[in-house]
């Protein structure tokens, strides 16, 4: 097509480095798609399709790691409760998914992605000079001062003392620093702020399973905007599975208790 062609408006009104497609080629990131097929994996994929390039087989498993720990926290889960009451509505297993993604915001599933802020902001401070421990502080006090008391990443207000999942995801993140596949700073970072919090509460305050898949994907340089997506890829997979769970049990119209309890009214008494 020449420049003054107007059928190049209709071609340029999508940009995309993504995927390459015409009849009977299919081409993503520059890899053709038969050749994906059957030689790498989903977590491989995922990376491929959002960062650009595909990952080394360890970054890889780091990545499912983080994905895996993630998929399901119960039906007190607000996504989990939503999808459930969604099905028995009568709708379908995607509107159902969908109901639960759309609730998986700044409070509900975006503190992996707040970690990731501060481990950045603390890794910035540490580049400019600053001592791991200066920083940490510096960084929680400015997090505090613009996002409010609670730190993201920390904590649980379920699993006491300690998060089941986190130790796991950081001795396989250490294991991969010494492996050379990743620097492990940030699961430094990580534990440097853990311990600033202890020392401030006079107790245990652990990382959480968001604070450390944060610490995966900070060290496998993704982006902070990201790992929320890379959350709602993950707890997707718990959500289809209650959704699905819910449509074979049955049941219409469950509201999020039994009927026979009911709510506090606190308005006019006539």
């Amino acid at each position: 097509m020449s420049e003054a062609d107007p059928r190049n408006d209709v071609a340029d009104w999508w940009r995309t480095a993504i995927i390459d497609m015409e009849p009977g080629r299919i081409a993503l990131r520059g890899h053709p798609v038969e050749e994906l097929i059957g030689t790498v994996s989903f977590p491989q994929m995922i990376w491929l399709m959002t960062m650009g390039r595909l990952p080394e087989p360890a970054e890889a498993r780091l990545l499912e790691a983080a994905l895996v720990a993630a998929v399901d926290h119960g039906p007190q889960a607000p996504s989990i409760a939503i999808a459930r009451m969604a099905v028995t509505c009568g709708v379908d297993l995607n509107n159902a998914m969908a109901s639960a993604v759309n609730v998986l915001g700044d409070v509900h599933g975006g503190a992996g992605e707040q970690a990731v802020q501060l481990y950045g902001a603390i890794d910035q401070r540490i580049a400019e000079g600053a001592a791991l421990a200066t920083a940490s502080a510096a960084a929680i006090a400015d997090f505090r001062a613009s996002g409010g008391p609670y730190l993201p990443g920390f904590g649980h207000r379920f699993h006491k003392p300690t998060d089941p999942r986190a130790p796991r995801l950081l001795a396989l993140v250490e294991e991969a620093a010494q492996q050379g596949v990743v620097s492990g700073r940030f699961a430094a970072i990580g534990r440097a702020v853990e311990t600033a919090l202890s020392e401030e509460k006079a107790k245990p305050v652990p990382m959480n399973i968001d604070g450390a898949t944060a610490v995966i994907f900070a060290e496998l340089g993704c982006p902070a905007p990201l790992a929320r997506g890379l959350f709602c890829l993950s707890r997707s997979v718990g959500i289809l599975a209650h959704a699905w769970e819910q449509m074979n049990q049955g049941g219409r119209n469950k509201g999020p208790t039994p009927p026979r309890y009911r709510w506090t009214y606190d308005g006019d008494t006539g």
